[in-house]
């Protein structure tokens, strides 16, 4: 997808940033909250969209009296408490600006195991679908007041990808503090804007650097992180100021604005999507190098000769990560055809000898390479 053919999408997704959404002092900006809500509303007309917002402890540590300067990070009760305390008034704010254009809508708070899930990750897709079909607006954000490490999607661009992929959506546009990806520091004279991204490489991710400001959790790098998922699923990505008036109606009107990373051409397609992006890994199966080579270079499926040990506890069905001996990280994830005892058992045998170990056999395949998709591992 090019600029040129930005005109043309019917679903997308932004993500508005707590940068976007507070002033230099960390309070909430109810004047550019409205302001954005006049032109979310001016492309919800012609278009299905989902909004991804940040800012919810923000307000709440502003409501409950907790001073700004106040060092960050902060214990996870206090930032449950500030999520908690401020994700009404979110809501509220974002209602409130889209109203006078004619639009409800609707709070949807997401976990990483909401999404990790095949079945509540459907169910998502579904409650999101039929909102948007009432012509309802989702506001979404992560549950951070349930939330914990373990099932933490741990930062809203990341969430935004995640929900992209849900909704099936054909761009996400990641509205922040500054006009898009720039060459190096944009603070540093010189620095040039980058039109558009063909391929995240790693030079790219080392141009994205760090961190967001104090009051935001991401940063350039995981909207860049994000952005390289989506492209492989076959979604766009923009990167544009928030602060900027008309920005959202320029780039999709085709104007030179912002940052873009266009879809790869041969996207994967849903279930694999969702293996890649959503889905949490029950295990990791390690496996030899001529069973790595079969699986990226032949298109074959995993076979218990190829199989060296089992890492954790899955079931038939659940997704696994398929990794080499010793590496840092998997290189496939795909969906077990045999439980992790099973595969233990298995581990290093020809698929005739499985019945023999085993008293039965369900499958020659550990796992099935339509069960499957390769992961982008990226520099080590």
């Amino acid at each position: 997808m090019h600029r040129r053919s930005l005109a043309r999408v019917k679903s997308l997704v932004v993500k508005v940033g707590t940068g976007t959404l507070t002033d230099a002092a960390g309070r909430f900006d109810r004047q550019n909250c409205a302001r954005l809500g006049e032109e979310l509303a001016e492309v919800a007309r012609a278009r299905r969209l989902v909004l991804v917002t940040s800012a919810a402890i923000a307000l709440g540590a502003d409501k409950l009296g907790l001073a700004r300067t106040r060092a960050r990070p902060w214990d996870m009760a206090t930032k449950q408490a500030c999520a908690a305390a401020g994700q009404p008034d979110l809501v509220a704010a974002w209602g409130e600006a889209l109203a006078p254009h004619g639009l409800k809508v609707a709070q949807v708070l997401l976990t990483a195991d909401d999404l990790a899930s095949r079945k509540r990750f459907l169910n998502a897709r579904r409650t999101l679908g039929r909102l948007l079909d009432l012509h309802v607006m989702p506001v979404v954000n992560e549950n951070d007041t349930v939330a914990v490490e373990e099932i933490k999607v741990g930062d809203n661009d990341s969430l935004a990808a995640l929900v992209a992929t849900c909704v099936e959506a054909e761009l996400v546009v990641m509205l922040t503090d500054v006009d898009g990806l720039y060459d190096r520091d944009p603070r540093e004279a010189g620095a040039q804007l980058l039109a558009e991204v063909p391929k995240v490489t790693a030079e790219i991710e080392r141009v994205a650097g760090g961190a967001g400001n104090e009051r935001s959790v991401g940063g350039m790098a995981t909207k860049v992180r994000a952005a390289k998922r989506l492209a492989q699923q076959g979604i766009a990505t923009a990167l544009l100021s928030g602060r900027r008036p008309r920005s959202l109606a320029a780039l999709l009107a085709g104007e030179p604005v912002g940052t873009l990373f266009p879809a790869h051409a041969r996207p994967l397609e849903a279930r694999k999507g969702w293996l890649a992006s959503a889905a949490r890994a029950r295990g990791v199966i390690l496996v030899d190098a001529g069973a790595r080579r079969a699986l990226v270079e032949q298109g074959r499926s995993l076979l218990p000769s190829g199989v060296r040990s089992v890492a954790g506890h899955f079931g038939v069905g659940d997704p696994v990560d398929i990794s080499l001996v010793d590496a840092r990280r998997p290189f496939a994830r795909g969906l077990a055809g045999y439980g992790a005892d099973e595969v233990r058992r298995i581990a290093g045998l020809k698929t005739s000898e499985i019945e023999r170990v085993l008293g039965y056999k369900y499958l020659d395949e550990i796992v099935h390479r339509n069960d499957m998709v390769l992961l982008d591992q990226g520099p080590e």
